[in-house]
């Protein structure tokens, strides 16, 4: 390496690739960065402090001189810095037992380490250097060496081996998803709603534009005189609560002896782009918990709220508040945002000239394609989501395994434009819903504090979608006694964590400082699933036992349909929603 390879000059040029060292160029393969945009100069004239600036430089240039060194003596070069822990791009042997592959790994991942320390200190204010972090690491993740063919060794090992039918089977991969309009992750035909997925039994026994509302059938002689009102997400299909059989949380309320009710939102269309915020609540909130309660005959009902729902929930119980309406005995949030002032990574995709830019096209009608919000969350983690699928089947021509879970991910919902332009703004935007009477809702002020309920709110340690700090901020917002638990894993994967399997572990304690770090550090880890706690939770707010009825519904709700319904089987047509996102730069 030339003496002046500490300047800035011979910096930049060496990350984009116009240095002499063979793979040098491997970060701008692909990108569509173009060198006058090259990343490193664009962080670097952002960095505060120049005498920081260039000890990073000169940090970052020794170690990539003895990478070099090391691959010019044809032996492996001393690790310079390893992968972040869970990272498994990098894992398979080839990467480490070349030395010139294993150069490649080390100067990728030294350049990340250093991109990341230039935005760290970058010279800008704490919301704009979020956007910041989250925009080079995006890029990062997309410049990874394992993500090209010319780069990634076992794919070249793929190819050589099978003479090119890998690479013939990848481009078939490629067209089908290019059709499908999103990258397949999962072997979409081992799986199909009502035959091997969503198999609690049960009825549809009330509907409307917006939801049908399943009753599922007992499993035990006797049940709760309350019944339980689950609302999930309206972004995604309802069976994420009713997978398989073994990790169906439907199934488990129900042989708890609950009689539990299910809203399925409708995958609106253009017919249903009317409507907005209100509307849900009157009609998927409002509407199921008053007929489960006449179904049922009991004084009030219990509900469950997960994420987006939970959200839902959370309004519609401050708009019964406000009516002096006891419709509702206890209630579950799971993975919710109540206070919206901590949104974590989606807070990147939200400000007020991209919500503008919705508002004016759809704000008033219209549609959000499910598929644009599938391709934000899977952007979240996209070395989880995006390229190792990516790498697998276009490179690798691998077909994806089975997995009921991603198979849900990929199910997306749409929504009306009024409805997700009023939850945008007034939620991630402009957090009014946690300021009391900052919100009218169905004609009436909003108060979180004056929903004096039971509350059971559940948070996931790992959440990219509802941090979990986020979530432990409905303690303090809530009135009613509330009892937080702390689940591990993600946003999806810690809640559906079957009581069987005793899998992973949650913290509870109390009692509940401002500072959910501090809570953290009190808190008692427990093996196993969190169902069961919140099983004997909900067991105090039952009402009473009565014998299990013998039909669904009753003289007014009758049963429609079989469960699962029609609803949840509406599909999201085929939407390039990627490049969709991309043109129009806005979440």
């Amino acid at each position: 390496m030339p003496a002046s390879a500490g300047s800035p000059e011979a910096l930049v040029a060496s990350i984009a690739g116009a240095g002499e060292q063979p793979g040098a160029g491997w970060m701008n393969l692909g990108t569509g960065v173009p060198p006058e945009a090259n990343p490193a100069a664009w962080l670097a004239s952002m960095a505060p402090d120049p005498a920081r600036l260039a000890e990073l430089q000169a940090s970052y240039v020794e170690k990539q001189t003895k990478l070099w060194a090391g691959l010019l003596g044809q032996r492996p070069a001393e690790p310079a810095v390893a992968p972040e822990p869970g990272d498994r791009r990098f894992a398979a042997k080839d990467w480490r037992e070349s030395a010139y592959y294993d150069y490649i790994r080390q100067s990728y991942l030294l350049a990340a380490r250093f991109f990341g320390e230039l935005a760290e200190n970058a010279q800008l204010e704490a919301r704009a250097k979020e956007r910041l972090r989250f925009a080079v690491k995006q890029w990062l993740d997309a410049s990874s060496p394992a993500n090209f063919l010319v780069s990634n060794p076992e794919a070249l090992r793929a190819a050589l081996e099978t003479r090119g039918e890998s690479l013939t089977r990848g481009l078939g991969n490629l067209l089908a998803d290019a059709h499908k309009g999103r990258i397949s992750q999962s072997d979409e035909s081992a799986f199909e709603v009502g035959r091997n997925l969503a198999l609690t039994a049960g009825h549809v026994v009330h509907e409307n534009e917006l939801m049908q509302l399943i009753q599922y059938a007992p499993a035990t002689p006797q049940v709760a005189e309350r019944p339980l009102v689950m609302v999930p997400p309206c972004i995604n299909k309802y069976y994420i609560l009713d997978l398989q059989p073994e990790n169906s949380f439907v199934r488990y309320a129900v042989e708890q002896g609950h009689t539990v009710f299910m809203v399925s939102w409708r995958n609106v269309a253009p017919a249903q782009g009317h409507y907005g915020w209100d509307d849900y609540l009157e009609m998927g909130v409002f509407e199921p918990l008053r007929v489960a309660r006449d179904i049922a005959r009991s004084d009030r009902v219990n509900a469950l709220g997960f994420c987006v729902g939970g959200t839902l929930l959370g309004a519609a119980l401050a708009v019964l508040a406000a009516k002096g309406e006891a419709l509702v005995a206890s209630v579950t949030y799971l993975t919710t945002m109540l206070d919206f002032a901590e949104p974590g990574p989606l807070g990147v995709f939200i400000d007020e000239a991209s919500l503008a830019a919705r508002e004016a096209s759809i704000g008033r009608g219209g549609i959000l394609p499910g598929s644009d919000l599938y391709f934000v969350f899977a952007a979240l983690r996209a070395n989880d989501l995006v390229w190792p699928y990516v790498v697998n089947s276009y490179l690798k021509g691998r077909s994806p395994d089975a997995f009921d879970l991603l198979y849900w991910n990929a199910d997306s919902t749409n929504l009306p434009g009024p409805m997700y332009c009023y939850y945008v703004r007034n939620t991630y935007l402009e957090n009014k819903l946690r300021v009391p009477g900052a919100l009218v809702n169905c004609g009436v002020p909003v108060d979180l504090g004056k929903v004096g309920l039971p509350s059971f709110i559940l948070a996931t340690r790992e959440d990219h979608i509802v941090p979990w700090r986020a979530a432990y901020r409905s303690v303090h917002l809530l009135g009613g006694e509330k009892r937080f638990v702390l689940g591990a894993s993600g946003h999806v994967a810690g809640v559906i964590n079957p009581a069987a399997k005793k899998r992973r572990s949650y913290w509870t304690g109390g009692p509940y400082p401002e500072d959910p770090e501090a809570w953290l550090a009190q808190a008692e880890e427990h093996p196993g699933s969190w169902w069961p706690r919140w099983a004997d939770w909900l067991a105090a707010f039952k009402g009473g036992v009565r014998n299990a009825p013998a039909q669904p519904g009753n003289g007014t709700y009758c049963a429609r349909e079989p469960a699962p319904g029609r609803y949840v089987g509406q599909r999201a047509p085929a939407v390039h929603a990627g490049q969709a996102l991309v043109e129009r730069g806005t979440f």
